[in-house]
């Protein structure tokens, strides 16, 4: 069953633990860990019907390397990268590129959330870009209180469970 949700994910600290990632002398990835249950996550929801893309900070060689580890570079439906790109999150093009290449356009938008860790990349991000914004907060590594309304999320969720009964939820609030 195709869902009408589409989930936009950053990467580090949202499934990736940062904490574990080994780099080579060029600074790729080489080696990272998924952050508990976060292939799982991503499993679930690609084999659920819901389309995926990667809008993530960082080198394609990268994330290459740690999803192809985890056996699981299938999920996503589009990447939007970084370094492909002139810009990095929060910048417009990293979220435009993703809808492009989804083939999804403005009228899309409201059926399109972001899912990360980072309130000035990821929420303010989505926020400006105007789609759903859900802040993934598992990490202690960043700091998770909005200091103003642009970093405030739409939704918070802290577990793997929670953020699926969100998704399920949001999918069926569009599917109207």
């Amino acid at each position: 069953m195709k869902r009408n949700l589409v989930v936009f994910f950053d990467s580090g600290d949202t499934i990736v633990d940062e904490s574990t990632e080994i780099r080579d002398q060029r600074g790729i990835v080489t080696h990272a860990e998924l952050h508990d249950g976060g292939k799982e996550l991503l499993q679930y929801l690609y084999d659920n019907g819901f389309t995926l893309a990667l809008v993530a900070d960082g080198e394609v060689e990268s994330f290459k390397n740690v999803y192809e580890e985890h056996g699981i570079p299938h999920v996503f439906s589009a990447r939007a990268i970084s370094e492909a790109l002139p810009d990095r999150k929060p910048a417009a093009i990293m979220f435009q590129t993703a809808m492009d290449a989804l083939g999804l356009t403005d009228a899309d938008k409201h059926r399109v959330v972001m899912i990360g860790n980072n309130l000035i990349r990821d929420v303010v991000g989505a926020n400006r870009y105007g789609i759903t914004s859900i802040l993934y907060d598992w990490s202690p590594r960043y700091d998770m209180k909005p200091k103003n309304q642009e970093e405030t999320p739409d939704y918070t969720v802290s577990t793997k469970d929670q953020l699926i009964a969100l998704l399920e939820r949001l999918d069926s609030e569009v599917s109207k």
